[in-house]
């Protein structure tokens, strides 16, 4: 069984296009995304239904849920983007519109199977609370987190790949040569960013669970970031600060 994780796609059409080629040559069964399907980029329709057709289970991210509703302490360049988003998704015929409207409402925050944790956020808020490098330094952090987790928590939101341990390390996949065995320690675990890097690699990246072979794979996949750039620029609502930092991957 070997499932790919797919998270923080944020509207980015050619890298999610590149990451499920990618995904069709590792013999995967299925996948999952973590949420963050839309926000900051400018094709979420496309997104959408891609994830709608090939993810067998989607978490709710907090763009996603921002699309819904107003949200909560986004700053402008994020805001600006999400009110587009909003707009944008309701082109198109009435049964398209609401099939979109649909699958995102009905979104789990978090699914857990067996000792496994899904979530977009955190073990203890699943869809806005981040789980950054520096919470490493934060020991009463970190236990709070790792007592919600059954034991493998599978997250993203910050956009940066890691492996966290409950005795505060901060793993990159750099440092573990993107391959990472599971034990009976917890872990919590940032399976990266398809369409918004922020590692400084702007290769889109994905995790894939192998779960006989009970390892991880962070996987890193190069697309065509200038056309997704040009597409930004060429819409006014979205800040082409959300173009340029795709090339930098930050």
């Amino acid at each position: 069984m070997r499932q790919a994780l797919l998270s923080d796609i944020h509207g980015n059409l050619e890298a999610l296009q590149a990451v499920l080629a990618d995904v069709a040559k590792q013999n995967v069964d299925e996948i999952i995304c973590l949420g963050d399907v839309v926000g900051y980029g400018p094709n979420p329709i496309e997104c959408l239904e891609l994830v709608m057709k090939k993810s067998k289970l989607t978490i709710l991210g907090n763009h996603d849920q921002a699309a819904v509703v107003d949200p909560n302490g986004f700053n402008p360049i994020a805001f600006q983007a999400i009110q587009w988003t909003r707009k944008e998704l309701n082109r198109g015929t009435s049964r398209a519109v609401n099939n979109r409207w649909d699958y995102i409402n009905e979104l789990p925050k978090s699914y857990q199977a067996d000792k496994f944790l899904f979530v977009h956020g955190s073990p203890c808020d699943p869809t806005n609370e981040y789980v950054f490098h520096e919470t490493v330094y934060d020991r009463h952090k970190m236990d709070r987190l790792f007592a919600k987790v059954p034991q493998y928590c599978f997250q993203g939101h910050t956009h940066i790949p890691a492996v966290f341990t409950p005795d505060c390390e901060f793993i990159t996949p750099e440092d573990c040569d993107y391959t990472f065995s599971l034990g009976r320690e917890k872990l919590m675990i940032n399976v990266g960013s398809v369409g918004q890097p922020r590692d400084e690699d702007p290769r889109a990246c994905y995790t894939i669970i192998d779960y006989d072979a009970k390892k991880i794979f962070f996987r890193r996949v190069e697309y065509d970031i200038e056309t997704t750039v040009a597409k930004i620029y060429a819409i006014s609502e979205i800040d082409n600060q959300l173009g340029d930092r795709l090339r930098s991957g930050r």
